[in-house]
């Protein structure tokens, strides 16, 4: 190994090739002070220029404007990020089940007569009750009733109540608008 005079000797030339120089025999690997201080001083300039951008730091002169309520943008991720385009991803997929759910009703379910907007006209529609459903949609997908909150938020389907429970509401009749 080699001694401290030798290290000493090292970090305080400055005409280091290298900013690191390791010796094989002794493993030990010897970088100037010049070099290190160089580095750090770099890593320090990022994170400062990286907490200028971060909304969520103490820094008093935020250069990234934060839209407030009300505003257009508010709630809603930068334009070309990548959680803008997770989301949309997530959005045609959510679509691309809540039209399998449909056409798996119109599969298994029974034409019925029913007013479905309150007008007095009765029309066909294709009705299924929950627990058919649930046989049949297991196998497709474990999210049934989530998508089919979704599918009545959109005003495909309609059923009665807030949620629907395996087995306690295996009567409840679905009806596909």
């Amino acid at each position: 190994m080699g001694t401290n005079s030798q290290i000493t000797s090292v970090m305080e030339t400055e005409d280091v090739p290298a900013p690191a120089q390791c010796n094989d025999d002794t493993a030990v690997c010897v970088a100037s002070v010049k070099d290190l201080k160089e580095n750090w001083q770099k890593w320090s300039n990022e994170q400062q220029e990286y907490q200028k951008h971060n909304p969520f730091s103490h820094d008093t002169r935020p250069r990234v404007v934060v839209p407030q309520k009300g505003q257009d943008d508010y709630g809603k991720p930068p334009q070309g990020s990548m959680t803008e385009q997770r989301g949309k991803d997530a959005h045609i997929h959510i679509s691309r089940e809540v039209q399998e759910l449909c056409e798996a009703i119109r599969n298994i379910g029974e034409p019925g007569l029913r007013d479905t907007d309150g007008s007095g006209i009765v029309r066909t529609v294709i009705t299924v009750r929950f627990g058919k459903l649930f046989e049949h949609y297991v196998t497709i997908s474990n999210k049934l009733v989530g998508i089919l909150l979704r599918a009545r938020k959109q005003k495909l389907v309609d059923f009665e109540g807030e949620m629907l429970w395996q087995g306690k509401d295996d009567h409840v009749v679905i009806t596909l608008l």
